[in-house]
Formats: C-alpha cells, structure tokens, sequence
C-alpha cells in the first residue's frame, strides 16, 4: 500500500521575523523537490497543539466541515428545509409551508381569557424552539403609554393588547395583535419560525373568542406610540377635492348670421 506523507509546517510565532521569511520562501521549493504528488496532507502549525495528533484530527475535521454560509444561504437552505416533500408526477403541484402551529401551553391559553373577559389588557408570548411550543412571557393589566416599554430588542415576540380609548366621543376597547421582530439582532431560525407561526397564531386566538382590530408587525419599541395605534385602528379618511367645475359658456343666441368682409360688394358692383 505504502506510506501517505504529511507535510507539517512548524513556525512558531515568537521566531525571528528572518527566520520566519526563509522558511516560507523554502516551502514550495522543499516541496517540490521531495515530490509535491507524494505528500497527502499539509498541516501548519504555530503552537505544539496544532502540530500533535489531536491537532490533526482537528484539521481533518475542519477541513470536511461544509463552508459558512452568508445570511441569505442560511435563510434559503431554512426555507427549503421546511418544504413539504411529496411525489412528483406530471399532475402534483409544488406545495410550500403557509405556517407552522404550535401548540400554545395552559398559562397562556389562561392568561388570553383573562384579556378576552376584560380583567387584564396585556399578553406576551413567546416560542420555545427547542420544544416548539408558544408559551407565555407576560401578563399584566396596562395602559397604552407603557406598551413600548414591554417589547424585547433582542428577541421576537407577539403581544395582545386591549387599547381603552375614546374616537369621535364614544368610548372603545380594541384588541390589536403585534408580532414584534427587532430585525437581524434574530437568529435566522428565530426569525422564520415566528414568521411561519404569526397567522396560524392568530387564527387560534381568534377560535377562543378574541377579535383582532387591527394586527401589526413592528421592529422597534418607537412605533407603539398612542398616535401611531389610534391611527392604525381608525385611519384617517381621505376626503375627495371636489373637481374644478367649469364655467358654462354663454347661452346660445341663435343661429349665426352670415357677414360680408369690408369692401366685398364695391368689388361686386364694379363688375
């Protein structure tokens, strides 16, 4: 069978910077004449733990391990993870995932009847990805000036809220759903499992009697302002510029009377 040889290259880093120099200029020529098609494995080292058996098997690893992929290599290999796989033929149609349902646990399921019967006006949720459950952060009874304050910077969540509210003289309470996502602060995975699970979510609460006004998707705390929900769940009504109407011209007064131009019958009686 004979030998595989391994070329280790050993340059510690506290060597002079001249010998640094020869030794990387020598490589290839040292190579080279020993026969480049010979050697199997290349392993360099500046520390003795790179250039032991352990650090070998360390190289072997790193080297079969699949190159790192950009954000949007991860988010498209994520999204073809999570495509449904079925046969093929010349009459199927490609189908993709519209959602993920999870299963929500018995305090928050608890806490969102608390909201719908009026006892609390806040509920925070949140998803385990490892268990893959929606399980519940928070619930309190608050006012709308202190909403911003509970949303999390660096993780995503859904909140229900019970706005108290007067519009146009009548007193109101309307439930909005938020599904708050501080952008790429987010794992990849975090990210699409919260988007996935976002309508199927909704859809559940709304089977335990709670009706959604208004549901909204935000990526910073600042646009939970008072006149940003209000806007949002009584928008301002675009009233028609009434078209330029123009003048009608005067009223006819009859039919046109036929003239002569200056001087035509003078030409007609010298003839």
């Amino acid at each position: 069978m004979g030998y595989e040889w391994l070329f280790i290259y050993w340059c510690p880093d506290f060597s002079p910077v001249r010998q640094k120099m020869l030794y990387a200029a020598t490589r290839a020529t040292l190579k080279k004449d020993f026969g480049g098609g010979q050697i199997k494995e290349e392993l360099a080292g500046t520390v003795q733990g790179d250039v032991s058996l352990s650090g070998y098997k360390k190289h072997l690893i790193s080297r079969n391990a699949p190159a790192p992929l950009t954000f949007a290599e991860e988010e498209l290999d994520l999204i073809k993870k999570t495509e449904i796989n079925t046969s093929v033929h010349v009459d199927s149609k490609h189908q993709t995932m519209k959602g993920l349902q999870f299963p929500i646990s018995d305090e928050a399921v608890k806490k969102l009847q608390d909201l719908r019967e009026g006892q609390i006006t806040y509920v925070q949720l949140s998803i385990d990805l490892s268990g893959e459950t929606v399980e519940l952060e928070e619930a309190s009874d608050i006012g709308v000036n202190v909403l911003a304050s509970k949303v999390p910077t660096d993780h995503a969540r859904y909140h229900i809220f019970t706005y108290k509210h007067t519009h146009e003289g009548d007193y109101t309470e309307s439930t909005i759903f938020i599904y708050s996502m501080p952008g790429y602060k987010c794992p990849i995975k975090e990210r699409m499992l919260y988007s996935s699970c976002s309508g199927p979510l909704v859809d559940s609460i709304k089977e335990m009697g709670i009706e959604f006004a208004r549901k909204m998707e935000i990526d910073s705390p600042k646009e939970l302002t008072e006149a940003n929900i209000h806007e949002e769940i009584h928008p301002k009504k675009n009233v028609a510029r009434q078209a330029f109407a123009k003048p009608k011209g005067p009223a006819k007064r009859g039919p046109k009377r036929m003239t002569k131009a200056p001087g035509e019958d003078d030409d007609n009686s010298n003839e």
